[in-house]
């Protein structure tokens, strides 16, 4: 199977406050929204005494939430990629389902796996486009969402009866059920034993099956 290169993250070269920064950051914004959170209150939490320590290192709250939204979609570009290149590999179509497991698995994997960056992307992911979807559009455009694209491509094949603007309502939908499912579960993931139906693979092979449906619908 032939991969292709991951691409270059921007974590590489996180110094360790920089890291506690935005592992502070990315988990007051998952929890309680951009806008409630303060610069201020993210550099006391991370534990500086210096309450200027948010602009020293990333300058402004916005370049912030630039690098936290690059820092994950870069993990879940890398991984979508090599999930979308084992199934090309197939010799076989893509299916429906085989795309919207593409969205699906890497970014919920992503999550489960790198205690680090993935631990509350989603939820800020989910936060962040309720208030600025069009900044995260414009953040990730290119680089960070070949992989989305690619998916997105493959399905619009896979609708050619659909006229694009049906096509483009579809894919809102789509986008916005697999956020909001992929958020919750991540929140409830930290509870596992009060939640075992969050944590089974099963439930997100359910998340994938009725994803497809939006799209299969007639």
């Amino acid at each position: 199977m032939q991969v292709n290169p991951q691409p270059e993250l921007p974590t590489a070269n996180d110094s360790d406050t920089r890291r506690r920064l935005k592992r502070v950051a990315r988990q007051l914004f998952a929890e309680r929204g951009i806008r409630d959170v303060t610069v201020r209150e993210i550099a006391r939490e991370a534990g500086q005494r210096n309450q200027g320590a948010v602009a020293y290192h990333f300058g402004t709250k916005e370049a912030l939430l630039t690098e936290l939204l690059i820092d994950g979609a870069a993990q879940i570009e890398a991984r979508r990629r090599i999930f979308l290149d084992a199934v090309e590999a197939r010799g076989t179509p893509v299916s429906v389902r085989d795309a919207v497991a593409a969205i699906v698995i890497p970014s919920a994997e992503f999550s489960d796996e790198d205690a680090e960056y993935g631990a509350h992307f989603n939820r800020f992911l989910l936060q962040l486009s309720a208030v600025d979807s069009q900044f995260v559009d414009r953040t990730l455009e290119g680089r960070w969402n070949e992989g989305y694209q690619r998916c997105l491509t493959h399905l619009r094949k896979l609708m050619p009866d659909c006229p694009p603007r049906v096509q483009s309502r579809r894919f809102l939908f789509l986008g916005n059920y697999i956020s909001s499912l992929l958020a919750q579960r991540e929140a409830k993931m930290v509870d596992g034993l009060r939640h075992p139906t969050w944590r089974a693979r099963e439930t997100l092979d359910d998340i994938v099956l009725t994803a497809a449906a939006l799209v299969e619908a007639r």
